[in-house]
């Protein structure tokens, strides 16, 4: 499958282009720099220059199925967090729908389910982010897309061991991004993971049955 993946530079979005690769798909990274192209080209995958906050359509053209893995950055203010985890997402989600692709499957954070005041409880920056989370997959859920929506806890850059919990609501515990990579990737092709939004934390079930079982 092609498969586009918005925030490919990012730790997570580097490795969903390694992984989409190794999986025997075509992935192709959306950038927003010359200088990134040369890393995406040496994982595997195809750049693809293109801005989440203007028309990204171009990139979105001729994809079996398109990944948001892209976010504004602990480095950064809440106003770039609505630009990119909020709009820059509900910006990909309707190029995807208008050009016909119908597999979506989002990044998300575990608590953007649940109520997002008691979640962030006096943690202000918490709360924005989540809610623009919260925002952006309620957008996606209105669509007539093949939606998957990944909800993970604290992302560690331990190595994966394939192993997930999942479920509505899920105790908050880390996991490494290469199970939430892999996760994302085994999404595109499950069946029962359409139509789906779920919390994952690390545990003790393979990756594609947890799916089965959702």
């Amino acid at each position: 499958m092609k498969v586009l993946v918005a925030g490919a530079n990012g730790h997570t979005g580097r490795l969903l282009i390694k992984f989409l690769n190794e999986d025997g798909h075509e992935p192709y990274g959306m950038v927003r720099k010359e200088e990134q192209k040369q890393g995406i080209e040496e994982l595997g995958g195809t750049p693809v220059l293109a801005d989440l906050e203007r028309d990204v359509g171009h990139a979105v053209k001729a994809m079996d199925a398109v990944i948001f893995a892209a976010g504004s950055g602990s480095s950064t203010g809440p106003e770039k967090t609505t630009d990119v985890d909020r709009d820059g997402a509900i910006n990909l989600i309707k190029a995807t729908e208008n050009l016909g692709i119908k597999k979506f499957v989002m990044l998300s954070s575990i608590g953007a389910g649940r109520d997002v005041e008691k979640m962030a409880q006096d943690n202000e920056r918490m709360k924005h982010y989540l809610q623009m989370k919260k925002e952006a997959d309620e957008y996606l859920m209105s669509t007539e897309l093949d939606y998957t929506i990944v909800r993970p806890g604290g992302l560690t850059h331990d190595p994966g061991t394939s192993k997930i919990k999942v479920g509505n609501k899920v105790e908050f515990a880390n996991i490494p991004r290469a199970d939430v990579a892999k996760t994302m990737i085994a999404a595109i092709q499950e069946p029962n993971a359409f139509h789906k939004a779920f919390e994952m934390v690390s545990g003790d079930m393979q990756i594609e049955e947890a799916l089965k079982r959702l």
